[in-house]
């Protein structure tokens, strides 16, 4: 699947995990060498008589939005309404007005787990202009996001149709709404929902199926769940799973901890291109631009893991692809966000770089990202999972 074709197809961090996995097993990458645990993958390579040093691309499969509570359905002013949670850090108002999908996995009474995937199912409606003064009306969280459904009947009947199994049947669940517009390509960019992350674990698929082949070292790919609400999970990079998966393979290499101690791990996920609207916002000198590069990301307090050795391992790698590399450090008075990275890295102790495509309107339920960012990207990461670096 190309990069359009992935994003439609996961809807859901499960979804994507699930995508991962299959398309892995497609191009040849044994089975049982590919853990799947609710919505985060784990998969890893070894190459004959290999080198005993992991080279590992980490990513996560969330995004932000909005999450469906235990019992969704309630009625207010003769609409049927979804009882919504908001989930991560999401701007708010692009959510408004938009075909919305619930998507992710329920459980049965039986036992089982399901994906599901609703299609356009509801939407969050907005205020008429006519019924407020302002450039904006008020955004109360609880009270004005909550979707209005597109047919009159209870949500679960709706899922419970689509598995072919009675309502009462389901008993949990974890969907999260996701736009119902497919990605699209304009020019040199593409619009699309999820790019964050979504952007950094198709392209670290596609570097590992073009890799395997060519390696010495052990790879691995880990991307993990609820990155967006902190990484605090049994399926985040907080929680033990990559761990557990480097140990296991590592003791059949021998030494563990000098094993950790030579191996080298990305931190994948989107950078903030620098918004022509908004120039103020970035640092005056280290300006990232869309179709200029994938981003090395820097920050002094430790937001990113990148250190002076890992930043020269990127900046190798993506030479020898012939990439070019930007740069980005935050403004001073400014947030700049974290990721997997210092996370990740404090857990395992291995050396990490934080990277990422360059996008506008992060956090959106529609973002943008450059195309030949994208290219480029999976080649920088090809590269390094050869060793070019």
């Amino acid at each position: 699947m190309n990069l359009s074709e992935f994003i439609a197809a996961s809807p859901s961090a499960f979804h994507a995990a699930a995508n991962v996995r299959d398309e892995l097993v497609a191009a040849g990458f044994p089975d049982d060498q590919i853990l799947v645990h609710g919505g985060a993958v784990i998969a890893w390579w070894i190459p004959e008589n290999p080198n005993p040093r992991f080279r590992i691309i980490g990513s996560h499969t969330d995004s932000p939005g909005l999450m469906l509570k235990p019992d969704p359905d309630f009625v207010r002013e003769g609409f049927r309404q979804l009882a919504v949670e908001v989930y991560g850090g999401p701007i708010l108002s692009s959510w408004f007005d938009r075909e919305l999908t619930f998507a992710g996995r329920v459980s049965l009474i039986d036992g089982s787990t399901h994906l599901v995937s609703t299609g356009p199912i509801a939407r969050v409606p907005n205020l008429a202009i006519h019924l407020y003064r302002g450039d904006a009306p008020e955004m109360d969280r609880q009270v004005h996001m909550q979707p209005v459904m597109a047919v009159d009947r209870p949500f679960m009947d709706v899922v419970a149709e689509q598995l072919g199994v009675k309502p009462e049947e389901i008993i949990a669940h974890e969907l999260s709404s996701a736009d119902a517009q497919p990605p699209v390509v304009m020019g040199d960019v593409m619009a699309a929902g999820r790019l964050d992350n979504l952007s950094s674990v198709h392209a670290s698929l596609q570097a590992m199926v073009r890799a395997k082949d060519e390696v010495k070292d052990v790879l691995v790919l880990a991307a993990f769940n609820h990155e967006e609400v902190g990484s605090a999970s049994a399926t985040g990079a907080g929680g033990p799973l990559l761990e557990r998966v480097l140990t296991r393979v590592a003791r059949d290499l021998g030494d563990p901890l000098d094993i950790f101690a030579e191996s080298t791990m990305i931190s994948a996920d989107a950078a903030h291109a620098v918004h022509p609207n908004y120039p103020g916002k970035h640092d005056p000198t280290h300006r990232p631009l869309m179709n200029r590069g994938p981003v090395l990301k820097i920050n002094a307090n430790q937001r990113y893991s990148s250190d002076a050795e890992t930043e020269a391992t990127w900046i190798r790698a993506c030479r020898n692809a012939n990439v070019p590399v930007q740069t980005f450090v935050g403004h001073n008075g400014v947030p700049c966000g974290s990721t997997i990275g210092p996370i990740a890295s404090t857990r395992l102790g291995i050396p990490t770089v934080d990277v990422g495509v360059p996008l506008l309107s992060m956090h959106s339920a529609r973002e943008l990202v450059g195309v030949q960012d994208q290219a480029w990207f999976e080649d920088a990461l090809s590269a390094f999972l050869r060793g070019d670096c």
